[in-house]
């Protein structure tokens, strides 16, 4: 059995204490918390209270939470669509329940905005990724937006059966070389309004599509325009004429991907004119559909064969030739034939007179033609005619220097981009047949690869066409040429079915620009320095300044442009009237 340990007793602590009671040890501990406290309090009030720092380690000491930091989704905040368009509210930093301000408190700094599009800017500084910057979302339209047109091909056209057209994915039936004119592959019997089809088919072997429309560096539409348009512009009400258009934008506009820039990302492609989408009034009579009227597609841009220079959104790409190469080399072999071709005409034209238009000078370059002894005429008419060859077209073209490109039936007309494959240099009337359009496609500077003649000179009766070509010096008119030839690349469409490896064709080019066009629009909101004195009846005047240029003033070709302007100040009733004749005259099978 243990036995416990006799605890002293209180007398014989006493004893040995000499008498004295002893301190208790729990006093002596008391003691030593009261230093250690007293410690603490001195360090905190009088060595921290003496530091910079000292009001924001109060408030660190301050027995409240402090808010949580806020977490940025990806992607971030959408930018309110123009039409809604409004600045967002500024970043606020605001202080816990119970916190107050302190005077002389450094003010917290207002968070940067941001937007919606700020993932795909980023995608261009990864320089590891070759599509970086370059990403096409395509958006899958519902088969009635175009599929179902080709289906209903034979309806596209009053006067001619859309459906051989269609074939080879829209550049048409193969063309036989019997005259040895073409090379021996990549020639089509291609009509001259079905780039809504070739562009979509293009679109198919662009390198960059993304399923991820936030890293789009564009939105691709793919609505066939001008087939939708061709249908129903004869014998057809305002109703049915605007309806697939009013269809597509309500569909858009309950995509995610719409809500990024409110369509201002956004492109499409219609093979007609501007003026057959530019309805002006809801008059019965009056020509066309509205669908660059519309507010909503007013923030796409739309791809035609011939913009309206007083309007900001459309931008004209080229009219499809015959010639879509399958690959490089097949343009390469074409460029170095035109450059050895044997040219034995100074200029030709090929076009029929329009007699009931007081301001063509059609009839005067036709008679100027059959006058002089060094041009060539192929004279275009109802019924059967050279002009509905291509051989014969081309023929006159490759053997020619200079090429005669008046307006056609509107400002421009395919003939124009038929004799520049031929390397021949075209002879322009009135900016708007080319300069004033295809900006992207050819030189700003268009005396490096064509002939000006203000038409006013012409018209007068006054003015000699082949003695103002044979005042070019040969030196100068090899090196037109030459230039024409380079820029073959870039106005025609490359088969569909394959894609050139290293030379740009006018779908490369016209997609580049687009990307360009949204990139430093995005640019630009973000810097605040959007142009908020842009005068979009002048539009013309900013698709010729140079990169960087802003400023516009006035220019030599403000007489061209200043035709008096109906009530709506978009177009001039002429372009409309116009519109219509280029319709009526596709039974002449030439413009």
């Amino acid at each position: 059995m243990r036995r416990r340990p006799v605890l002293p007793t209180h007398q014989d602590d006493m004893e040995k204490a000499g008498g004295k009671q002893p301190p208790s040890r729990l006093c002596f501990l008391a003691s030593l918390c009261v230093m250690f406290w007293v410690l603490i309090f001195y360090f905190h009030f009088f060595v921290i209270a003496s530091e910079p720092d000292a009001a924001g380690a109060r408030i660190a000491h301050v027995d409240l939470p402090l808010p949580e930091p806020e977490r940025v989704s990806d992607p971030v905040v959408p930018l309110v669509p123009p039409s809604l368009f409004s600045e967002p509210p500024p970043a606020i930093a605001t202080l816990s329940k119970g916190e107050e301000e302190e005077p002389g408190a450094v003010a917290r700094q207002e968070a940067p905005k941001e937007y919606a599009f700020q993932r795909a800017l980023k995608t261009a500084e990864n320089k590891s990724d070759p599509c970086g910057g370059r990403y096409i979302y395509v958006h899958e339209l519902p088969p009635r937006f175009n599929d179902d047109m080709l289906r209903e091909c034979e309806r596209l056209s009053v006067w001619t059966n859309m459906c051989k057209f269609m074939s080879n994915d829209g550049l048409g039936p193969p063309l036989g070389n019997e005259e040895g004119v073409f090379s021996d592959t990549g020639w089509y019997a291609t009509n001259q309004f079905t780039v809504d089809v070739i562009f979509r088919n293009r679109m198919k072997q662009y390198e960059c599509l993304t399923k991820d429309s936030s890293i789009a560096a564009a939105v691709f539409v793919p609505f066939y325009a001008g087939f939708d348009v061709a249908r129903y512009l004869w014998g057809y009400n305002i109703s049915m004429r605007d309806a697939a258009s009013l269809d597509l934008v309500d569909w858009l506009r309950k995509r995610p991907a719409w809500d990024v820039m409110g369509g201002r990302d956004h492109f499409l492609v219609g093979g007609r004119i501007a003026w057959d989408f530019r309805r002006l009034t809801d008059e019965e009579s009056d020509w066309g559909n509205k669908l660059l009227f519309m507010p909503a597609a007013k923030n796409m841009s739309m791809l035609v064969v011939e913009s309206s220079p007083w309007n900001a959104n459309d931008f004209a790409i080229p009219y499809p030739t015959y010639f879509h190469p399958a690959k490089d080399a097949d343009v390469l072999h074409w460029q170095d034939r035109m450059r050895s071709m044997e040219r034995p005409w100074l200029f030709s034209f090929a076009g029929a007179p329009r007699p009931d238009d007081p301001m063509s000078i059609r009839g005067q370059l036709i008679d100027q033609c059959r006058t002089s002894s060094v041009c060539k005429l192929l004279e275009c008419d109802l019924g059967e005619s050279k002009c509905h060859s291509p051989s014969a077209i081309m023929k006159m073209f490759q053997s020619s220097l200079f090429c005669l490109q008046p307006q056609g039936d509107s400002y421009t007309r395919r003939s124009a981009f038929d004799s520049m494959l031929a390397g021949c240099i075209p002879v322009f009337f009135h900016p708007g047949s080319a300069y004033v359009q295809y900006t992207w496609h050819l030189p700003k500077n268009y005396t490096r690869y064509s002939v000006f003649i203000p038409e006013d000179g012409v018209r007068k009766g006054n003015f000699s066409i082949e003695e103002r070509l044979k005042s070019i010096h040969p030196d100068m008119v090899k090196k037109m040429r030459e230039d024409v030839i380079n820029l073959i690349p870039r106005v025609i469409y490359a088969d569909p079915r394959s894609k050139l490896e290293t030379l740009k064709d006018a779908f490369d080019v016209s997609v580049e620009a687009i990307i360009n066009k949204v990139t430093q629009l995005r640019r630009d909101i973000i810097e605040d320095r959007e142009d908020k004195d842009f005068v979009e009846e002048n539009s013309w005047k900013y698709d010729l300044l140079e990169e960087g240029q802003r400023t516009i003033g006035p220019h030599e070709w403000d007489p061209f442009f200043s035709k008096p302007k109906d009530k709506v100040g978009d177009s001039t009733s002429s372009s409309i009237e116009t519109a219509k004749n280029s319709w009526k005259n596709e039974q002449r099978g030439q413009n």
